[in-house]
């Protein structure tokens, strides 16, 4: 048969209905000529031609495949049936909702980030370069292992290789923009790129044009805008291309607009600058100013590990010809997508395993609800089988009503993921191309066959136990007494006893997340949190020239905050303990032998204090002194060293009065090639939440930090009570002079375990759900199970048994699937622990904690859900539980 013929079988039909109105029109005329009168003229045509409507009805069923008119007689009944139980009906839906609505959700999200590819040119040929020592990956955790690239390593590989096609460079910024008419100035995140980048990445920008490779020099002014700042600031008017703009006071000409699409390596980059724009040529030449990132693109004829063989053979000169810098002796690659995706790949694979864990439950809880519905119906089925309806069609009609279910539900689903997505997106930190996640007719597509899967699952079971070889019993017995009711009361608890088992591997990784997240947030930075307030401001270098306009800018900022009532400190430092990492230097001590040939040097975080500075933030002095005040402004080569520092370089020794001999550097905060003599040592503090105390050294601010200075005050009331007194003072003080990052401690620390608290929230709302839905299963499972058994219970209450025991034997018949589902939950979780074993913090993977509580808490909900089916089992009349049958 021809779709032709299906799709205008209606045609066909009037076509058919004109003609046999033709013929008994020309039939009746010539019986009426023939001297029949027109009532018996017309019925002898019909006589004649014999039954109309089965003639339509033969056409019509030859224009239609059979298959259809099944499916159609299906949903039909399927549809007429769950119209009859709504409230069956509405719960299994809104469950299937919930579920698909979250699996498609994070799927949109974990496509977007971890599948498909990035937006580039040849995405698959991109891949970042890092340096890395040799034996790294085995000695070091995987992430610290990677290790940015210093400018002048880059420009070697890129002149002395040929294995990839091209490489580029680039480095965070920041600037402060300023407005031409009136507009408040702001502190902007920016980028500083090789000129080629744009070039190798296979961008090209919306308005203007990419840099040239002659305006990649030092001195040179030129900018391109992300799209968000062009549209924010500039109101999206392109005519910006080619006019001027202000950077820490300088004019910069804006040569192009970058499209909307381009959020690389991050939505918060503003603005991009040439790589060497800013930064001296002595700069270029040095080895070891390690905070630069290298993209490179492969040649299609030259495979990764010959690429990798000629730069790693490169570095490793280098290396040994300086070997008193920190050189990498080797590189390592990582794929471009992989990279921007490596803080948020564990936890979006956990979230995932946890969706699919909460659908899995879903379908389960349904499948028992649609058990229990065919225990109503199996008579229904029974008599439609002795009157000769195949076991094929009733299956296929029972999966036809999961199919309305879960098709209803994935509809639903679909709307709730659209602002479930749009959710995750905006509350995920740093997730990469966070404005391409959408969803797509794949994400449609992938929902749809979800759908199908679900309905499978939690339709085939139910429809198999329906319809098996023991129906016919179903004539001869009892509902309630039937031996098939066995059978299906035995898969209710099977598939009870796997909802329950996987709802403990989500309670468990729910409680660990938990307990880890709690960890986080009460770690000890090693100062005060509590009633501080940080801000940042940079000064601009055009403004502040010399080292006296620096120290008579802070030194005033430092005086009038102080003033301000209710501040009982102030300080100045280039960050603040739990900020993240903010560099590090090698050193060695000048007292110590010298290394041997090859031995790494040793190495420590670096950061600038003023003399306050610790004492505002509460980190105690373990020995020595702090700075003194003329130690602000003139180059007194004094350092104060961590305790941590000390334990590893100085063990059993007393480091004040020592030397550490810190190499030249070219960055503008370094202190210079010198010896530092270490005049006190004070407290660990932790760069990070959850990473472990490194060894830190501080110098004293002298010439001001023209790349950022943080502000840090102690208060005695609510610290965010004095954010606009003291921005009004630094306003005070230099009105174009914008603040940055006005946040507590508090804040700060929140800020970073923003993703922590994201994943233990989730994880733990879908365990919840599961735990909901496995109490609501355990509850309905001893219902019918009670309610099977109500003969029973009459006769032994007929024959003496006492109520209590009765309630403790339906409440222990019920415990049996909890307590056997709880153990193969325990030792599922055994294995699911390892997915997100390295996310947890101060946790062990079976805190017996944890698991004492998930015991209590699901045995807890499994007796609140088993108690009042028992207890009404326990308050039966015996005499009319006997008349039941």
């Amino acid at each position: 048969m021809s779709w032709m013929r299906f799709l205008h079988r209606k045609r066909s039909d009037s076509e058919l209905q004109d003609e046999i109105e033709a013929f008994l029109t020309e039939e009746t005329a010539d019986n009426a000529a023939r001297g029949m009168s027109p009532d018996e003229a017309r019925r002898q045509a019909r006589l004649k031609f014999g039954n109309a409507q089965k003639v339509r009805e033969s056409l019509w069923m030859q224009n239609t495949p059979q298959q259809w008119t099944s499916i159609a007689r299906d949903v039909r009944y399927a549809f007429r049936t769950l119209s009859r139980t709504p409230g069956f009906s509405i719960i299994a839906v809104s469950i299937m909702v919930l579920c698909i609505g979250a699996a498609t959700s994070l799927f949109t999200i974990v496509r977007s980030v971890l599948l498909r590819p990035l937006p580039f040119r040849d995405p698959g040929q991109l891949v970042m370069l890092y340096e890395q020592h040799r034996g790294a990956e085995a000695n070091t955790p995987q992430e610290s292992s990677y290790r940015p690239v210093a400018p002048a390593d880059f420009y070697d590989w890129r002149e002395k290789t040929s294995g990839f096609e091209d490489m580029a460079i680039m480095r965070y910024a920041g600037y402060t923009l300023t407005g031409e008419r009136g507009e408040l100035p702001e502190s902007v995140r920016a980028a500083a790129g090789s000129w080629n980048l744009f070039q190798l990445l296979g961008v090209q920008p919306a308005f203007g044009r990419a840099f040239t490779e002659s305006e990649d020099q030092p001195g040179n002014t030129v900018v391109m805008l992300n799209w968000s700042v062009f549209e924010r600031r500039f109101a999206g008017d392109a005519r910006i291309v080619g006019r001027q703009i202000h950077l820490d006071g300088k004019p910069f000409t804006v040569v192009g607009v970058l499209p909307s699409w381009f959020t690389y390596p991050d939505a918060g980059i503003q603005l991009w600058v040439p790589y060497r724009a800013d930064v001296s040529p002595e700069f270029l030449r040095h080895h070891d100013y390690h905070q630069s990132n290298v993209i490179a693109r492969l040649r299609l004829d030259v495979s990764l590990a010959n690429a990798l063989a000629q730069v790693g053979a490169v570095q490793y000169q280098l290396h040994l010809q300086y070997p008193h810098d920190p050189v990498n002796e080797d590189v390592a690659p990582r794929a471009l997508n992989e990279d921007l995706a490596r803080n948020v790949k564990k936890p979006l694979i956990l979230m995932l395993w946890a969706v699919c864990c909460l659908l899995l439950i879903g379908c389960l809880n349904v499948a028992n609800l649609l058990v229990a519905r065919g225990v109503a119906r199996q008579k229904e089925a029974a008599i439609r089988s002795a009157l000769g309806a195949q076991r094929a069609v009733l299956i296929r009609e029972q999966l036809m009503e999961s199919m309305l279910i879960c098709g209803a539900g994935g509809l639903g689903g679909i709307l709730l993921s659209i602002s479930a997505t749009r959710f995750l997106a905006r509350a995920w930190k740093d997730l990469p191309t966070a404005q391409g996640i959408h969803l797509d007719g794949a994400v449609i597509a992938f929902a749809c066959v979800l759908m199908f899967a679900a309905a499978l699952v939690a339709g085939l079971l139910p429809a198999l136990s329906t319809t098996g070889k023991k129906l016919m019993s179903a004539l001869q017995t009892s509902a309630r007494t039937g031996a098939s009711s066995v059978s299906r009361t035995a898969l209710r608890k099977s598939l009870l006893t796997a909802e329950i088992g996987i709802t403990v591997v989500l309670l468990v990784a729910a409680g660990l997340l938990l307990k880890s997240f709690l960890r986080l947030r009460s770690a000890d930075l090693g100062c005060v949190t509590t009633n501080v307030l940080t801000l940042q401001y940079s000064l601009p270098d055009k403004k502040y020239d010399t080292p006296e306009k620096m120290n008579a800018f802070n030194e005033a900022l430092l005086e009038r905050v102080r003033a301000i009532h209710g501040v009982r400190s102030a300080a100045l430092g280039n960050i603040v303990p739990g900020a993240g990492y903010w560099g590090d230097f090698v050193f060695t001590v000048k007292e110590h032998p010298p290394l041997a040939a090859g031995e790494d040097l040793p190495s420590a975080l670096s950061g600038w204090a003023d003399p306050g500075y610790f004492t505002a933030l509460g980190i105690p002095l373990v020995s020595g002194r702090f700075f003194t005040s003329a130690e602000r402004g003139s180059r007194s080569y004094k350092v104060i060293v961590s305790r941590q520092l000390v334990q590893q370089y100085f063990p059993g020794d007393n480091p004040i009065g020592k030397h550490l001999r810190v190499p030249a550097h070219p960055h503008a905060q370094a202190p210079g090639e010198a010896d530092y003599e270490i005049v006190g040592v004070v407290g660990d503090t932790l760069y990070r939440v959850g990473k472990d105390p490194k060894a830190a050294m501080y110098f004293p601010i002298l010439e001001g930090d023209q790349y950022g200075l943080m502000l840090a005050i102690h208060t005695a009331s609510d610290p965010l009570q004095f954010s606009v007194p003291v921005q009004k003072q630094i306003a005070s003080l230099d009105p174009e002079l914008p603040v940055s990052d006005v946040l507590t401690m508090d804040q700060v620390i929140g800020e970073s375990l923003v993703n922590a608290r994201l994943s233990a929230s989730l994880v733990l709302a879908f365990a919840v759900l599961s735990l909901l839905l496995a109490s609501v299963g355990l509850y309905g499972v001893l219902s019918y199970l009670t309610t099977q058994r109500t003969t029973e219970l009459g006769i032994r209450m007929a024959l003496g048994a006492q109520r209590n025991q009765l309630l403790q034997l339906i409440l222990f018949d019920g415990l049996r699937p909890a307590l056997f589902g709880l153990g193969l939950g325990l030792i599922g979780s055994v294995a699911a622990t390892r997915i997100f074993q390295s996310m947890l913090f101060g946790t062990k993977p079976l805190d017996p904690m944890v698991l004492s509580g998930v015991v209590a808490m699901l045995l807890l909900v499994a007796v609140l859900a088993c108690l009042l089916p028992a207890w009404r089992a326990s308050r039966l009349d015996p005499m009319q539980a006997l008349r039941t049958e």
